[in-house]
C-alpha cells in the first residue's frame, strides 16, 4: 500500500506537459478544479474526462501511475459513495428495505461524487508528476508574489510546501524499510482488531519520527552552510518565462471551464 502513494513524485520527461511553465500548470489545475465542481451532468463530466485523458496522453506518464495513486484513497471514495447512496432523498426509491433506502438521486450523486474525487486526484497528481519540486516552488512564489505587500512570507511558504512534497516519497520509502525490518523480527501488523493494529504501529512511528527529525536537522544544516537566508536578494538559475504554448494552454483551459459553467447553468 505504501508503494502506491505517488504524491510528490516527479517523472522527468521532455513532453509539452513537462515544458509548460509551472505557473501555467498550477493555474490550469485550479481551472480544472473549478470546472469539476461546476460539472453536473454526463456531458460535462465526459468533456472533463476527455481533457484529462488528452493531458495524460500528452504527458506520457501512463494511466497505470495515476490509477496506482488512487489506491490509498480507495476507502474514502467508497465511503463517500455509500454516504451519498444511502442518505440522499429522492422522488423515486429503487430500494426501500429496513434502513436501506436508495433513491435515483442517491445513485446519481454517488456515481458523480466518486467520479469527481477520482478525476480531482488524478488531475492534481498529473501536475506533480510533470513538474519538479523546484519549479513548483518558483511558480507558487511568483503567483503569490502580490501577497508580499501584506508582509506574507511567500518565499518561505512556497519553500515549505516544496520541501513537504519532496520528502513525501522519502518518508514513504523509510516507512517501508522500517516495516520490513520489523516484520523480519517477527512483528505482525495485519492480525488483530483495530486497537491491536494501532498498537502495532508504535514500533514504526518512533523510528520514523526520529528519522524525519534527523533529516530535517541535516537539511537545515546544509541550507545554513550554503548561506541560505530567505528569498531576499536571491537569484534563480532558471527564470520562469511565459511562452506561446503557455498562453494557448491557458486560453484552452479558460474556454473549457467557461463552457462547463455555461452548460451546467443551462442544465446540460
Amino acid at each position: 500500500m505504501l508503494k502506491d502513494i505517488t504524491l510528490g513524485q516527479y517523472f522527468p520527461g521532455n513532453t509539452v506537459a513537462h515544458r509548460l511553465d509551472s505557473r501555467t500548470k498550477i493555474l490550469l489545475v485550479l481551472l480544472y478544479i473549478v470546472a469539476l465542481f461546476c460539472a453536473k451532468g454526463i456531458v460535462t463530466y465526459a468533456i472533463l474526462g476527455a481533457c484529462l485523458a488528452a493531458c495524460v496522453h500528452i504527458s506520457k506518464v501512463g494511466v497505470g501511475q495515476l490509477v496506482r495513486g488512487l489506491k490509498p484513497v480507495l476507502f474514502i471514495m467508497i465511503f463517500t459513495g455509500m454516504l451519498n447512496l444511502f442518505f440522499t432523498p429522492g422522488e423515486r426509491y429503487l430500494v426501500n428495505w429496513w434502513i436501506f433506502r436508495i433513491s435515483d438521486t442517491g445513485v446519481h450523486n454517488a456515481v458523480f461524487m466518486v467520479l469527481r474525487i477520482m478525476m480531482l486526484i488524478m488531475g492534481t497528481f498529473l501536475m506533480t508528476y510533470t513538474t519538479s519540486p523546484i519549479s513548483l516552488t518558483d511558480g507558487l512564489e511568483r503567483l503569490l508574489g502580490w501577497m508580499k505587500r501584506f508582509r506574507v512570507p511567500v518565499h518561505e511558504l512556497a519553500m515549505m510546501m516544496s520541501i513537504a512534497l519532496r520528502f513525501i516519497p522519502t518518508l514513504i520509502e523509510e516507512t517501508d524499510k522500517i516495516m520490513s525490518a520489523q516484520k523480519a523480527r517477527g512483528a505482525d501488523f495485519e492480525s488483530g482488531n483495530l486497537i491491536q493494529k494501532a498498537k502495532a504501529l508504535i514500533p514504526i512511528l518512533v523510528p520514523l519520527f526520529i528519522s524525519a527529525f534527523r533529516r530535517a536537522d541535516e537539511l537545515a544544516t546544509a541550507m545554513e552552510c550554503r548561506c541560505y537566508h530567505g528569498g531576499e536578494g536571491r537569484t534563480k538559475l532558471h527564470v520562469l518565462q511565459y511562452r506561446g504554448r503557455d498562453f494557448i494552454a491557458l486560453a484552452l483551459g479558460g474556454a473549457i471551464t467557461a463552457g462547463i459553467i455555461v452548460m451546467s447553468r443551462f442544465g446540460l
